[in-house]
């Protein structure tokens, strides 16, 4: 039978309608609440014609109105557009008019971010949100949506600063249930912990994982850890996800000591790169199984995981700490290509990941070229990521193709940030770069060659950033050099930039 979320979320109301879906504040929500709920949203969205794949765009941070959205999307067969809320005003305004939406839901404190002028329908959670829900028809909707279907799109910056929507189907979420089962562990007695925001497959693909299998998922608004903490111990939390930031500010935070997490049994992580002394203090610290993940958004989740088991601390598997794991036998076939023959590496040889699923997406929405550029002909994903297998046939990550910078789970592209150091009066040339940093993973540097007779100052430069970018796409370190190096085609040697100026920033 073909996966869809509504069927899922149908099916679940009618065998255990009092179960608990999905705890939020104050706030819960039974699996016939969350079915009924997003009925009437399907309702509201047939009224404004919303259907046959067009768009709705979801701007707020992590509530139980974007799964009642994603349902009542599945319902109607249109596509929810997960919003990055951390973007500037003028970053969101410009993918909110390449997604071409049909209706904004967007809550209230973010309401200024909208362009008011772009003659599309906004609506507030909240008493407005709540008012159509309770004024709509709540009879039953025939699900009008297909396994080919998309139901999810979410934004990520291009290499060249222009933002790629990718596009999630049900069949690519299908296998979500299947890995919550196999790979979490998940069944209807799982309590979920969700604090990576929703805008991201690892949010919103992660939340499906046992809420699909009949589990009660809980939302946080926040990731900080003190909420993470009470969240845990307030709830009974069996599992979480969570980006090597966020655990580094959980294990490093006093409550630690005082909290009872007593209930976890499996912490995922995955995001970012996750230290092996990080690792070790989390491990003792927590007392539970860690699962390390990776995958994309162009993968739907995860599709290569390092198991509980092979998590070895202190033994003689240890140096297994530094690896990714192994595909799931269940999703994909991953092989490590060499660059420039496009076979397989040998053992040891680093290459570009491949994969090929049924998770991978179908493309980039409006974007063949970038589609053709990341989608062979026989369906392998080239994932830009440089990794080499070992001979048992664990990943080990080794550097990244492309120099994409991962910033407490958020994926930052270099040529963005120049595009604009580049505009400021005092900078000549410029080039980005990630460096080491214990809080966030990865922390981004710009490396400055000032015009003649100028001083950079660093302060002024990070502020004129912040006012054009979001702010984890700022450099947090600015060093002044004299020259950029080059290979003999023009090039700038990042390589060679983070070996002589990537020592590590807070």
């Amino acid at each position: 039978m073909t996966f869809t979320f509504a069927g899922a979320l149908r099916d679940l109301a009618s065998r255990t309608p009092d179960a608990t879906a999905i705890l939020f504040e104050e706030q819960r929500l039974s699996f016939a609440d969350l079915h009924g709920r997003g009925t009437r949203l399907a309702h509201v969205l047939d009224g404004l014609g919303v259907a046959d794949q067009r768009r709705v765009g979801f701007l707020g941070k992590n509530s139980p109105a974007f799964f009642e959205l994603a349902l009542a999307c599945s319902l109607q067969d249109a596509v929810l557009v997960g919003l990055n809320w951390r973007l500037s005003r003028s970053e969101l305004v410009s993918i909110t008019a390449d997604a071409d939406l049909s209706l904004l839901v967007v809550s209230p404190d973010l309401v200024h971010m909208v362009d008011a002028d772009a003659g599309v329908r906004v609506v507030t959670t909240g008493p407005e949100l709540d008012a159509l829900v309770a004024a709509a028809d709540d009879t039953p909707v025939e699900t009008r949506t297909r396994g080919e279907s998309v139901l999810l799109q979410f934004y990520s910056s291009g290499t060249t600063g222009l933002p790629k929507g990718t596009l999630i189907t049900n069949d690519n979420l299908a296998f979500t249930r299947t890995s919550g089962r196999l790979l979490y562990g998940m069944d209807a007695d799982t309590v979920n912990l969700v604090p990576s925001p929703l805008f991201h497959i690892g949010g919103a693909g992660y939340g499906l994982t046992a809420l699909t299998q009949g589990g009660t998922t809980v939302l946080v608004p926040d990731s900080d850890p003190l909420t993470l903490l009470g969240a845990i111990e307030r709830h009974g939390v069996t599992h979480a996800f969570m980006v090597p930031a966020v655990i580094q500010g959980i294990v490093g935070s006093p409550a630690l000591r005082t909290s009872d997490v007593a209930s976890l049994r499996v912490v995922a992580y995955g995001g970012a790169p996750m230290s092996e002394a990080l690792l070790e203090s989390a491990i003792a610290a927590l007392r539970c199984d860690f699962l390390g993940v990776y995958g994309m958004t162009e993968t739907s989740g995860t599709v290569v995981a390092l198991a509980a088991a092979d998590h070895d601390p202190g033994g003689p598997r240890a140096h297994l700490l530094r690896s990714i794991g192994k595909a799931l036998p269940w999703a994909c076939e991953v092989e490590v290509r060499d660059p420039v023959t496009l076979e397989a590496a040998e053992v040891g040889a680093v290459g570009e990941i491949w994969v090929r699923s049924g998770q991978v997406t179908p493309g980039y929405w409006r974007q063949p070229e970038a589609t053709a550029q990341a989608l062979t002909a026989d369906g392998w994903l080239r994932t830009g990521d440089a990794a080499y297998r070992d001979a048992d046939g664990f990943l080990f990550l080794h550097d990244r193709m492309k120099d994409m910078v991962i910033t407490g789970g958020e994926n930052v592209y270099p040529a963005e940030v120049e595009n604009v150091l580049a505009h400021h009066p005092a900078v000549l040339e410029v080039a980005v770069i990630g460096v080491p940093s214990l809080r966030w993973g990865e922390s981004v540097k710009a490396l400055v060659v000032p015009r003649p007779g100028v001083e950079v100052d660093a302060a002024d430069l990070i502020a004129f950033a912040r006012d054009r970018l979001a702010h984890y796409k700022c450099p947090r370190a600015v060093e002044t050099i004299e020259v950029l190096p080059r290979n003999a085609s023009g090039k700038i040697l990042k390589k060679e930039l983070r070996m002589t100026h990537g020592s590590p920033v807070s």
